[in-house]
């Protein structure tokens, strides 16, 4: 019974019948695809965080020249518990309420036309209010502490609970620190957060986050040095930088992404150079 001869083997190609793949080739193999994908996901991200960036960087509507110089109402400018708005630090802004005893406070480190030395600072209880709410206030500016002390012996005769009407500029709570170990009573920044600490008649109260440097002293204290803020750009300049940067970092996953397979293309052709070495060797080399 005779078999069926079988089909003869293909004879191997010769090393100069085969070729290394292209860098195109290598690209549309579906590993590389699908990275690209990734790239393009992760670069819609970065575009549309520079977008969100630039449209922060652009004031639409800044507000006029000389707009901080006009008065306005406490209530009209921010709310209690609530942060003041970049545009609105310095507004000059009214309140009226009464000053509470004992609790006129003394901070350090305090320059007034660089001269170095200490604000003394007020709980204005603000009137007209549905619950117990109060502001900040620096009264005034002294050389030295022993002027200061002596100022706020003044001030507590005054604290008699009638309404007063306090003018200043409004500005940003600078943040409290810890004071020395050796004086821990003293305060070097002018914080609400830290003179609650030490104010009375606390419970249940609201607190302006910003307080008022009055522009008018009180208790024979100097005035403080408060001249109007710069006027604010229309330009976020620092914003721009951000979006540009976002803009790098989408056209970089794409490089990334161009050098790993072009990373991967080359050493196939290496591996295929070393091959192709060893199929056909040198005939000098024999």
């Amino acid at each position: 019974m005779s078999s069926t001869p079988s089909a003869p083997s293909p004879a191997p190609r010769s090393p100069e019948t085969e070729f290394p793949p292209t860098l195109r080739e290598v690209m549309l193999r579906g590993r590389w695809i699908g990275m690209l994908l990734l790239c393009l996901v992760v670069a819609g991200v970065f575009a549309w965080l520079g977008q969100w960036q630039l449209g922060r960087a652009i004031d639409t509507s800044p507000p006029p020249p000389g707009a901080t110089e006009k008065v306005l109402p406490l209530d009209q400018v921010v709310k209690p518990g609530e942060y003041l708005d970049a545009a609105l630090v310095g507004q000059r802004t009214q309140a009226s309420g009464s000053w509470i005893p004992g609790d006129f406070l003394i901070v350090s480190s305090r320059f007034n036309d660089g001269a170095e030395g200490y604000w003394v600072t007020g709980q204005l209880r603000i009137s007209g209010t549905a619950k117990p709410t109060s502001l900040a206030v620096a009264v005034g500016w002294a050389a030295d502490e022993a002027a200061a002390k002596a100022a706020v012996q003044r001030l507590e005769k005054t604290a008699d609970g009638s309404v007063v009407t306090v003018k200043g500029r409004l500005i940003s709570d600078e943040g409290p620190v810890a004071p020395p170990k050796d004086q821990p009573t003293r305060m070097d920044r002018m914080s609400p957060a830290a003179l609650l600490g030490f104010w009375h008649d606390t419970a249940g109260l609201d607190v302006y986050r910003p307080f008022l440097a009055s522009t008018a002293a009180l208790g024979g204290l100097d005035a403080i040095s408060s001249p109007a803020p710069e006027e604010h750009s229309s330009v976020n300049w620092l914003n721009i930088f951000y979006a540009v940067e976002w803009a790098i970092f989408a056209g970089f996953a794409f490089y990334l992404w161009y050098r790993l397979a072009k990373d991967a293309w080359e050493r196939e052709v290496e591996e295929f150079e070393e091959r192709r070495s060893v199929a056909d060797p040198d005939p000098g080399a024999l």
